[in-house]
């Protein structure tokens, strides 16, 4: 469910607290934050911001696409390993084998 209208959009106050006059290019380490919530504002382009994901802060630049969207959605909390079972397996060993190939190619060439 989006907020309501009359509300407008959450913006951290403290984040902007922290780029308040201030210049994308002056800031050299990226900016610190926890509340993955916040809408992004305009004022907020061109500087990066370390968002927190659970563990640890993954550095996202803010870009006007990205004007609405909340700094969460730019910062993902799971880590995407790979699918298991059978199908995998023979991926797996096909890639293998490809690469074997290559290598003889390689040496028998040089």
């Amino acid at each position: 469910m989006s907020r309501s209208l009359y509300k407008g959009p959450y913006v951290d106050e403290r984040i902007l607290k922290k780029i308040d006059g201030k210049k994308p290019e002056d800031v050299k380490a990226p900016i610190k934050v926890w509340n993955r919530a916040a809408v992004i504002s305009p004022e907020m382009v061109g500087f990066t911001f370390g968002v927190h994901n659970g563990r640890d802060h993954l550095e996202v630049l803010c870009t006007e696409d990205m004007v609405g969207h909340r700094l969460g959605e730019f910062s993902p909390t799971k880590k995407f390993y790979r699918h298991g079972g059978k199908m995998q397996k023979e991926l797996d060993q096909k890639k293998k084998e490809a690469e074997i190939a290559a290598a003889k190619a390689a040496k028998a060439s040089g």
